[in-house]
Formats: structure tokens, sequence, C-alpha cells
């Protein structure tokens, strides 16, 4: 029998060097060196991806960060007060970035910035309070929120390098876990019904599409062609055409209806998962029982 593998082994596959992690072979980049201009880049990319993916209104500058905190606290309606705790935490973090760009412009002047500085750790006392106050920010779907991107700038911030993109690693592992899940469940579900019968080889494409654009930064060259098979299999999926009949009836016009809807609703999930390299438990949980549904509804019915 041979060895089970430990995560963060490595190995080329077909020429392209891969890492290990919780069974998942994952493109591997080689980090650069841990410098604070480095850590620099690193946290601003992670900041436009924070952004891009959460409820629009929440990007509020660093400056204004006063006036922020203002609002949070004199607001009463709990549900004005998780929107302004999101600004909140927009403008905890872009003051965040603020003092770290300044401090990483002193050190390109030849001023040494040590760890224990007082706006050090200022930075990172404002990117602990954004992650506390993150946690109320929802994904821009409206579903859920997405935790984890608050907490990457954090540990950016804190530790090497290295060890950060071994947590992403083992992040987008979870992630290519939970594609896999979910192309799953909608094989086994819509396919369930005749009129869904030809999905799978469709859901399984795109999954592995996903997995593929899950794992390609957007600086690979292979991104073009990384990104164009994901929308292709993504829009291929979605123009896909019911099974029905010339004259359906109306139970199977509206089984047909139901499954597309629930097949533009997986695509969907599965591209915010994709994107954001994170999983989306609640959505996918609340995603797989609706298919559950469906088959329980309409195994087989329309071929009756």
């Amino acid at each position: 029998m041979s060895e089970e593998l430990e995560n963060g082994a490595q190995k080329d596959i077909d020429g392209v060097p891969c890492v290990y992690y919780d069974g998942y072979w994952i493109k591997r980049y080689a980090p650069p060196k841990d410098t604070w201009v480095a850590k620099k880049h690193l946290i601003d990319a992670l900041t436009r991806r924070l952004f891009n993916h959460m409820e629009h209104g929440i990007n509020i500058p660093g400056y204004r960060l006063d006036a922020a905190r203002e609002a949070y606290d004199s607001e009463t309606d709990p549900a004005k007060k998780r929107v302004k705790g999101a600004m909140l935490a927009g403008a905890l973090f872009n003051r965040a970035a603020d003092i770290f760009t300044h401090l990483v412009e002193l050190e390109g002047l030849g001023v040494t910035i040590r760890s224990d500085n007082d706006l050090m750790r200022e930075c990172g006392r404002c990117l602990m309070e954004a992650l506390e106050f993150g946690k109320t920010v929802k994904h821009r779907s409206g579903d859920e929120g997405i935790d984890e991107l608050w907490g990457e700038p954090f540990k950016a911030f804190t530790m090497p390098i290295e060890d950060f993109y071994a947590s992403r690693y083992l992040k987008i592992a979870m992630t290519m876990r939970d594609i896999d899940r979910i192309a799953d469940g909608m094989v086994t579900n819509l396919a369930a019904s005749s009129l869904f019968e030809g999905t799978g080889p469709l859901i399984r494409t795109f999954a592995e599409a996903a997995q593929h654009k899950c794992e390609t930064l957007r600086t690979d060259p292979d991104i073009f062609d990384i990104w164009a098979s994901f929308v292709a299999a993504s829009e291929e999926l979605r123009d896909y055409a019911p099974a029905l009949s010339a004259s359906p009836t109306a139970d199977q016009r509206r089984e047909a209806n139901e499954g597309m809807r629930l097949l533009a609703a997986g695509v969907d999930l599965l591209s915010d998962i994709t994107r954001a390299r994170t999983p989306m438990p609640k959505s996918s949980r609340e995603f797989l029982d609706k298919c559950e549904g469906f088959r329980r509804r309409y195994a087989k019915v329309s071929a009756a």
C-alpha cells in the first residue's frame, strides 16, 4: 500500500509545479521574497479581491474612519446598524492599508521600520477590528458573509509570506472539495429528471474548469485560456434545453422551469465560490437541499 501523501508534498504534473493539500494537487507558485514591499503588494491584491466580492457601498476611504465609527455608534436600527458596521469594517481596512502604504514608502527611502513601531501596531489593530466587523458583511450575492476574506489581509500582515501561501493552498483545496460536492449534487439530483439527463457531462466540464480557475492567479499566462474555458462552460450549461416533448404538459413545463432555475442557481453559486476561492457553506447547504427537493418531486416523473 502506498504511503498517504502529506499536505505540502510537491511534484510536477504534466510539467506544471503542483502542491498537495487535502486530496487535491494544486498549481504551485513560488512565493516572493518576504519584504515589506512584497507584503504591501500582497495586501493590495487581497484588498481588491475583498471589496470585489463584498456587498456594495462598504469601500469607505480610511480618512473617513471617524465618521464611519460615529455613524455606527449612533445607529439604533438593527438592520441599518449591520450595514453601517460593514461600512466601518471597510474604513478600518482602508485605514490599515493607508498606514501600511506610507510605511513601505518610508522603507523605500531608507527608513528602517521595526515591527513594534507604533504605526505598525495601529495598522494591526485596524486589521483586527476590521476582521471583527467583517463578520457581519455579506457576499455580493446577499446570501452570506465570507469571513475568511477579511482574515486574509491580517494573515498576510502578520505571517511570513511562505506560510501565507500555504494557508491559501489549504483554502483552495477546501474550495475544490466544495466544487466537487456541489457538482455531484447537481448531477445526482438534476439528472434524476428525464428532462435533465443530459446535464451531467456539462456540469462535470464546468466543475473542472472552475477548479482550474480557482487554482490559477490572474498574473498567470494561462489565465486567458483558463478564464475563457470557465466562462464558455458556464454559458453552455446555462443554455441547456430541457428534453421536452413537442406538446409538453403543464406539469412538464413546470418541471422544466424549476430545473432551469436550479441549474442557473448552481452556476451562480459555483461561480461565486470559484472567483472568491473560498467555500460558502450556508449557500452550498441551502442549494443542495433544493437539489434534493427537486429530485424527490421529479425523479423520472416526466418519463411517465
